[in-house]
């Protein structure tokens, strides 16, 4: 019943039916993540170092009445168009927005949610939702932790946005059994920063390795993984610099009353405003360096199955 509001593409069609690698991508990053024409060249950039590393890129949204797992040109056109007029897809709201046709972007939540009902296993994303920095008076958790404990994905991210409380996320993250798994580094990455100063239990050196783990992860009937993967030295930004932006960013949406799922997408702008453009920049590298360690863990996980 539920994959009758499923399109999958052709080429993931083929994909799938062939057992070639895929990578799913996710679309928030592309309607409220950047402006347009950035989020366009970024989406076609992203699903390029998935092909050139030997998978097929899948970028999930939400589009008249259906979920699309693989976008046409057309339509990925129309969703970067779209931006911030576009609606902000989590779990919650998937049966409203499919309901009345809107248009929407899927958060790490939703994407990990149509990726396992398309069967597709690995997915790319920039950074995942946590805890929210003053957490303890907001309650605002990402929906992204409960969906890692509960859908067997695996996704890769330059570690949780630095705008988030990265201690708690972590915290978080290990009460709901969500293996972090570090991909050749033991200290957790906060997005901008290859180092959070939170160090992993567990990390390995090389895709193979990765995917042999994720195997016996859902063979054991256990649900998804977080795979951190550090944003490359040459562009990394300074942690003074980035932690100053976000400070006023935050005391910004405190005097403006920003909250719940606003709050990520006003951070992030506001951060590219102060930055000008640096933090678009370091954004568009660490995407597609996990794009590319996504595609290689795919190839090696389809060569163990």
């Amino acid at each position: 019943m539920m994959k009758q509001y499923l399109n999958i593409s052709d080429e993931v069609k083929t994909a799938i039916l062939a057992k070639k690698p895929i990578v799913a991508l996710e679309s928030t990053i592309i309607t409220h993540g950047m402006p347009y024409p950035q989020n366009l060249s970024m989406a076609k950039s992203v699903e390029q170092v998935v092909r050139d590393n030997g998978a097929v890129p899948a970028t999930i949204a939400l589009l008249d009445g259906k979920m699309f797992a693989g976008l046409s040109e057309d339509n990925l056109e129309r969703l970067a168009k779209e931006g911030h007029k576009a609606a902000k897809a989590s779990r919650k709201d998937m049966a409203a927005i499919l309901s009345n046709g809107q248009m929407a972007g899927t958060t790490v939540a939703t994407t990990m949610f149509i990726a396992e009902l398309a069967g597709i296993k690995i997915f790319a994303t920039g950074g995942i939702g946590g805890v929210h920095r003053g957490a303890s008076e907001t309650f605002d958790i990402s929906a992204d932790i409960n969906e890692l404990s509960n859908t067997p994905v695996a996704v890769v991210c330059a570690g949780a946005k630095s705008i988030l409380d990265i201690a708690k996320t972590l915290e978080v993250l290990e009460t709901n059994g969500v293996p972090v798994i570090g991909y050749a580094t033991n200290d957790f990455p906060a997005f901008y920063l290859r180092k959070s100063g939170f160090s992993l239990d567990h990390s390995f050196e090389t895709p193979k390795e990765i995917a042999k783990m994720l195997k016996l992860q859902w063979q054991l009937d256990m649900a998804g993984v977080l795979i951190a993967n550090p944003i490359p030295k040459k562009d990394e930004m300074e942690a003074k610099e980035i932690e100053g932006y976000i400070s006023k960013a935050i005391l910004e949406a405190e005097k403006q009353g920003i909250s719940r799922k606003e709050l990520t997408p006003f951070l992030l702008k506001n951060i590219f405003e102060m930055s000008q453009g640096k933090s678009l920049k370091a954004n568009i590298a660490l995407v597609n360096n996990n794009a590319k360690v996504a595609a290689k863990i795919a190839v090696a996980f389809m060569d163990q199955s």
